[in-house]
């Protein structure tokens, strides 16, 4: 394993709920980030923030350990979710709600259904 690989894998494994993502929660620096992070922050999930952008290694790691070709990407308890379309997909449909549940992620319901209001 690379190290980037190896770093990758200790942050997916040792975060409930990871986004790798260009830019941080605070300031995406894309248009993808920005909406995944969003509806995370939206939703009240504590989640770690992994700044694609700021190691190249990292850039291309996250790519080959997820074999999935674009970010963002979510992890949730050490196992991808998926980018921007899925995971907002998932938002719309509820079934994110169903995941945080399962996997004991504390979320604002509230706002998951407002989210779903709001695009209904």
């Amino acid at each position: 394993m690379t190290d980037a690989t190896t770093q990758i894998k200790d942050t997916v494994t040792s975060n409930d709920v990871v986004l790798f993502m260009k830019g941080t929660k605070d300031a995406p620096q894309c248009g993808f980030s920005s909406r995944v992070a969003g509806v995370l922050n939206f939703m009240g999930v504590d989640f770690t923030d992994v700044n694609v952008l700021a190691d190249e290694g990292i850039r291309q790691g996250i790519k080959d350990y997820s074999d999935w070709p674009t970010i963002p990407q979510l992890y949730v308890k050490g196992e991808f979710v998926g980018g921007c379309d899925i995971v907002t997909e998932m938002t719309l449909s509820g079934e994110l709600d169903q995941l945080f549940d399962k996997e004991g992620v504390a979320y604002s319901k509230e706002a998951a259904d407002k989210i779903r209001e709001a695009n209904g």
